[in-house]
């Protein structure tokens, strides 16, 4: 299985972040991963076509949100909070906690 290419912090672009936070899934998803250490796709799915969650974990990926890596055959997803309150101090929790 290939790895997943993820953008270092100082790559991360507001817009880009702003934008992958804009659609109601992907903010679904980085309030669920907020909550735990690290969830599979399976778990994040919500009964949606893996089609769709496809296109939304890459948009969350390529903003720099979340950090995907491969365990066997599963997709383990995880919030990169660390990396983003460095970039953007602040930005995160502003974002979660709005219900």
């Amino acid at each position: 299985m290939r790895a997943f290419k993820h953008p270092i912090p100082s790559d991360f672009i507001l817009e880009r972040l702003l934008y992958a936070l804009s659609d109601p899934v992907r903010i679904e998803i980085v309030r669920y991963l907020a909550g735990v250490t690290e969830a599979s796709c399976g778990e994040l799915d919500g009964g949606r076509p893996k089609s769709s969650m496809s296109h939304h974990f890459r948009v969350l990926r390529d903003s720099g949100l979340v950090q995907t890596r491969n365990v066997g055959t599963t997709h383990m997803n995880s919030l990169r909070s660390q990396e983003l309150n460095l970039r953007f101090p602040g930005l995160l929790d502003c974002i979660l906690s709005q219900a």
